[in-house]
């Protein structure tokens, strides 16, 4: 989650399982198409990766970008080197980075342990979710070029991440995920629609680091048009909650990437049954 770049309108969860081709490392490459969506395999599809993230971040929604960034043009940090990296690749332009149309990485515990730290640390007390016994993992920087920013896309993403939560045995989802801009009076609507619907139980709820506190009950529920402030939800934060994913509390603005975050945690249970029934099939139980 993370920093999130503009994505589709809402795209439907799957009622039919992707085509899927076997891949030598054992992650199935999925198919829509022309589309196809893996894990990156080498170094040069990771900074396709980067190059797309930052044209989306940077130069579209306005991120500011110091001299070393602007330079490489490239959206990197530390985390990227531990990360694996969900790539939607265009067949039509290639096989390889040339093809890379979308991105999202993904960040599990022992790799996050090589660093010392999860990327959402920086904003939230995460302390509830790596006190979870099962495995967790860290969603974060989604992107997907303009043109291709469809149902169809959006669709593609989430089996990839459904067939890596399978693949993994993933229990717990969490990360940043962002709203646009930083105006709190802007989003008061749909902070205070997430914070009085969606609220995290207690033994899994992130709360915003102090010094980066912003208050999401701005509204009094009586106060607010919920169908309204559902809709205003980006697509992504959408897609989290009809997987019944939860909010921690509190909001943080992220001036650097021009964004409002909230802590979205999915337990991966309540990812839908047909799911699992099509990757445990595939994976040959």
């Amino acid at each position: 989650m993370s920093v999130d770049g503009p994505l589709p309108e809402d795209a439907p969860l799957p009622s039919e399982p992707p085509r899927a081709a076997p891949r030598a490392e054992g992650f199935e490459e999925l198919r829509a198409g022309n589309l196809g969506l893996r894990i990156a395999e080498t170094a040069a599809e990771i900074d396709a990766a980067q190059a797309l993230r930052f044209q989306v971040f940077y130069e579209e929604m306005g991120a500011k970008a110091d001299a070393a960034t602007i330079a490489a043009r490239r959206d990197r940090d530390g985390f990227d080197a531990v990360a694996d990296h969900l790539l939607v690749l265009d067949h039509d332009l290639g096989n390889g980075p040339e093809a890379v149309i979308g991105t999202y990485r993904l960040i599990r515990r022992a790799a996050a342990d090589r660093l010392g730290r999860f990327y959402s640390a920086s904003e939230y007390d995460i302390g509830p979710l790596l006190a979870f016994p099962g495995e967790v993992l860290e969603l974060g920087r989604s992107c997907v070029a303009g043109p291709y920013r469809t149902r169809g896309t959006l669709q593609l993403l989430w089996r990839g991440i459904a067939a890596f939560v399978f693949r993994h045995k993933i229990d717990l989802m969490f990360g940043c995920a962002s709203l646009p801009g930083t105006d709190q009076d802007a989003l008061a609507a749909q902070l205070s629609y997430l914070h009085a619907n969606h609220l995290a139980p207690p033994a899994l709820r992130p709360r915003a680091v102090p010094d980066r506190f912003v208050a999401m009950d701005r509204i009094p529920p009586g106060g607010l048009d919920m169908r309204a402030a559902m809709v205003a939800l980006p697509p992504l934060v959408k897609g989290y909650l009809r997987l019944g994913g939860f909010v921690g509390d509190g909001a943080v603005i992220d001036h650097q990437f021009n964004t409002t975050d909230v802590c979205i945690v999915v337990k991966t249970d309540l990812i839908t049954d047909k799911y699992y029934r099509h990757y445990e099939r595939t994976a040959g139980g």
